[in-house]
């Protein structure tokens, strides 16, 4: 919660990421955690930010524990899903990893089939895909199952940063956000180094890291973001 109102303070486009990795504790065992968190960050935009000119995203990691919580009954999970964005509304929400079907084909089949059924509900909500999405040839595979809104793209876990942008690059081809992700546990060094891929490789999304709090994160990669920006600009103006 004090990191929440940190964000909203300053401005940030994506929050909170969240680890809703618990049923009794986070997601409530008729969801109704969760359903209150976002009502309360919802409110608390109204409240610190009275300002229709900051609309951030939601974006909330539940880790799979929907689908173990509605025993993957597809119906009851696309209508929580669908009820979660209309408590969101006007916010747009992505929810990562709704369910855990244990193995990557099936990940992709009933993502895509809890995608298709929160649309045909007339929701907005966005499946972002993370478990069993690792390797750059993942990736492909849920891309072209168009799967998903968005995929994470684990960085640590793709090798060498080529195949990062390849990842992001092919996400934008195939008309899926990319969400250049990663680990908390990182150093400021691949932090740096992942805003610079992100910002060459246009990815609509990137996770603040390391550590698992708000400030340092936060301060590492907006820092090297307006570095960069300072860069162009410079050039711009003195080169070209």
């Amino acid at each position: 919660y004090e990191n929440v109102d940190k964000m909203i303070l300053k401005r940030v486009d994506v929050l909170p990421h969240g680890l809703i990795n618990n049923i009794p504790d986070k997601l409530g065992h008729q969801g109704e955690k969760l359903k209150n968190y976002i009502q309360w960050m919802k409110d608390r935009f109204i409240e610190l930010v009275p300002s229709e000119e900051y609309q951030p995203q939601l974006h909330i990691d539940v880790y799979g524990t929907i689908g173990i919580l509605f025993d993957y009954d597809l119906e009851k999970i696309s209508c929580y899903l669908a009820e979660l964005q209309s408590i969101a509304n006007p916010l747009s929400l992505y929810i990562e990893g709704p369910v855990d079907m244990g193995e990557k084909n099936e990940q992709i089949k009933y993502l895509a089939k809890i995608k298709g059924k929160c649309k045909q509900l007339g929701s907005t909500v966005k499946i972002v895909a993370d478990e069993w999405c690792n390797t750059f040839e993942d990736i492909k595979d849920f891309c072209d199952a168009q799967a998903c809104h968005m995929v994470q793209i684990k960085t640590p876990d793709l090798g060498g940063i080529q195949n990062i942008v390849e990842s992001v690059l092919y996400c934008k081809r195939h008309q899926i956000e990319a969400y250049q992700g990663g680990t908390c546990n990182e150093t400021e060094v691949s932090a740096r180094t992942c805003v610079h891929v992100a910002m060459a490789a246009r990815s609509e999304r990137i996770l603040a890291k390391p550590g698992m709090g708000f400030d340092e994160g936060y301060t590492i990669t907006n820092n090297e973001m307006q570095r960069i920006l300072a860069v162009l600009k410079y050039k711009k103006l003195h080169i070209l």
